[in-house]
């Protein structure tokens, strides 16, 4: 296997996979189609495989090609932080790709990003967001915010806020069937449960007393919880959500609270990245300021 001369080469041999074709790749880097062929053609000699079939409808990798593309997108990753952190003066700079989903995006990322911008006018934003879990280093995102148990190991965490649930229903829905006093009266509730597969048993702790769990059920399902949201505002039944989902709700009296001396546990709010050797200034950034939005917003919520 010869040596692998030219980083250009792996940046152009990982735009021609993603495009899907030798044409658009060269469009995409405003070289010729031939100056395109005649690197990937360099990479492959270098290597000893071929990276790709090209047939005269479409183009595919290889085994050794997705193999190798997986890598070379994460040293591209590494590559473009790593020249971030340390080219110029170290100010915030650059395009930041965050993804998060739909919902979290609209009540906590975008009320930020007027202070974020001020505070660093040299960014750019683009928010991604989605209930899917995207591949960071295939999509070229900076940091994802979740709020599960990270699947990856490879990547890397830092927890920005607790997050615990609430049982919650509009007020006309507890007008015409009560309160549930204790988690065991939620059996004689009708109650909206939701995701993949819907969540039916609702697991509370009480200072002092072992955890319990409860079977709930009712009649209305969802594998989205913005559906089951929705539901609960007018006046379907009790939902199970994340405080960070309900909060504004709560404070308006849209919804109303239930079992307010018992916690749901959760997973903390998270922001997940592929790296944490070179965290570009631009990343780092957002973080300090997403999080300390976060912080004081738990302290507000009650944080438990």
């Amino acid at each position: 296997m010869g040596a692998i001369e030219n980083l250009t080469d792996i940046a152009v041999f990982a735009r021609i996979a993603a495009s899907g074709s030798l044409s658009a790749a060269a469009r995409e880097l405003g070289l010729s189609l031939a100056v395109v062929s005649k690197r990937l053609a360099r990479l492959e000699a270098a290597l000893g495989v071929r990276l790709v079939q090209r047939t005269t409808r479409r183009l595919s990798l290889t085994e050794e090609g997705a193999a190798f593309h997986e890598r070379a997108l994460r040293i591209l990753a590494e590559l473009a932080a790593a020249q971030e952190a340390v080219g110029g003066d170290g100010r915030p700079r650059g395009l930041l790709r965050v993804t998060t989903t739909a919902a979290f995006a609209r009540r906590w990322i975008a009320p930020i990003l007027a202070r974020f911008q001020a505070d660093c006018p040299e960014v750019r934003v683009q928010v991604t967001a989605t209930d899917a879990v995207l591949d960071l280093v295939q999509e070229g995102i900076d940091v994802a915010i979740r709020q599960a148990v990270l699947p990856d190991s490879a990547l890397m965490v830092r927890d920005l806020a607790p997050n615990w649930r609430v049982a919650c229903a509009a007020p006309d829905y507890l007008a015409r069937c009560g309160r549930p006093e204790t988690p065991a009266a939620l059996a004689g509730h009708s109650c909206i449960v939701y995701g993949d597969p819907p969540m039916t048993a609702w697991s509370f702790a009480r200072q002092g007393d072992p955890p319990v769990e409860v079977a709930v059920s009712g009649a209305i399902m969802s594998n989205d919880g913005e559906v089951a949201h929705e539901a609960a505002l007018a006046g379907a039944g009790i939902v199970l959500k994340s405080i960070w989902y309900v909060a504004g709700d709560l404070a308006a009296g849209r919804l109303v609270r239930v079992l307010e001396d018992h916690q749901s546990p959760a997973s903390p709010i998270q922001a997940v990245f592929p790296s944490a050797r070179h965290l570009a200034p631009k990343t780092r950034a957002f973080l300090d300021v997403l999080g300390a939005e976060l912080r004081v917003a738990a302290r507000r919520l009650g944080r438990p």
